[in-house]
């Protein structure tokens, strides 16, 4: 039966209604990784740097939201079973075996985030990008040593390019005075371990039957207990005994919040990957980089060279270009099977 021209156009409304639908879906999730990545960075340079707390205790504002974390899980998992079809969260219960078997992610994890926050302690938001900007590169290095992948060269071009604009800001922060070292290691470091962390997950993860969030609520109470000893080692439970904000309802607020978003930021990765794809995903957190770099360098009253800026763009154009590389090709490796089988069909007659 043909479609009466009145059908036609009720289709093409439908049509564009589940279009803006989704539109604004996207740009609602987008937005909200925006908000929370970006908010979090600035509360944990708060909390670890901030003249008004004057808390040296890196370690313990990490484990504290280790904890958060571990908490959350839990109340989120009893809620699920309680009102099933309001919330969708896997049961959490401790088995000490599961814990043993994520322990070598837990080791590398704790390292990611205690090194994150460490550079964020050391350096300015504005640099912090820069600092931890060679993930990108150990992916490659770790991939080739460990999981014996290649890359083509015009993904290690990219590379290549970020490395330059690594070396550039640098160079760019000591002409200004404010290169810290310590911040530099520590972002080298974390960017090792974010990438290794990538590399171990994928190991570990069927240990609790692919779960993100069982994977989140094992390692983080892996983190906990590894924490404790940590902190004792660096007397950093007694710097938080003798703190002089010990009681106050602020900093325990503010401290909770992190933890809170800490959270959030698995939450809305995973449902920026959904609605989109791994490689927006990847486009987006380019993005969010950069604005994070103009809301810092505004926030805090800073000025900064062109060649400053040059190695910001150096760093966010390579990190673009290698995701859009990286997408090409395994677009290329889709096609490729697909090809094979068209072409033996139309070899065969069939």
């Amino acid at each position: 039966m043909a479609l009466t021209r009145s059908d036609s156009m009720d289709q093409e409304e439908g049509t564009f209604e589940s279009f803006l639908m989704k539109a604004i879906k996207i740009t609602v999730v987008v937005t909200l990784y925006w908000f929370i990545s970006i908010t979090m960075v600035f509360l944990n340079k708060y909390l670890l740097d901030s003249p008004a707390l004057k808390l040296d205790a890196p370690l313990f504002v990490t484990f504290y939201q280790c904890f958060v974390t571990v908490i959350l899980c839990l109340c989120i998992s009893v809620f699920a079973r309680l009102c099933p079809g309001y919330v969708q969260f896997p049961s959490v219960r401790f088995d000490p075996k599961i814990s043993r078997g994520v322990l070598p992610l837990s080791i590398v994890f704790i390292g990611m985030i205690t090194f994150n926050n460490l550079c964020l302690k050391y350096v300015g938001v504005a640099f912090y990008n820069v600092g931890r900007s060679l993930t990108t590169v150990f992916n490659v290095l770790m991939s080739y040593l460990i999981l014996k992948q290649t890359t083509s060269f015009h993904a290690l071009l990219c590379c290549g390019m970020i490395i330059g604009g690594f070396w550039l800001g640098v160079d760019q922060e000591g002409a200004e005075g404010s290169l810290s070292w310590s911040g530099i290691l520590f972002g080298v470091l974390a960017s090792l371990c974010v990438s290794l962390n990538a590399i171990v997950t994928k190991k570990v993860i069927p240990i609790v039957d692919g779960s993100i969030w069982r994977l989140t609520y094992y390692n983080n109470i892996n983190a906990c207990v590894l924490f404790i000893p940590l902190i004792a080692i660096l007397g950093e439970f007694q710097t938080v005994f003798y703190f002089d904000k010990l009681d106050s309802l602020h900093f325990w607020g503010m401290m909770t919040l992190g933890g809170v978003f800490g959270f959030a930021i698995g939450y809305v990765t995973g449902l920026q990957i959904k609605f989109t794809s791994p490689l927006t995903h990847n486009v987006s957190g380019t993005a969010k980089a950069c604005v994070q770099t103009v809301i810092a360098v505004t926030y805090y009253d800073s000025i900064k060279s062109v060649l400053w800026w040059t190695s910001n763009l150096m760093v966010l154009g390579g990190s673009s270009a290698y995701t859009w590389v990286k997408g090409m090709e395994m677009r290329k490796t889709q096609e490729e099977p697909q090809i094979k089988t068209v072409t033996a069909k139309n070899d065969s007659g069939v």
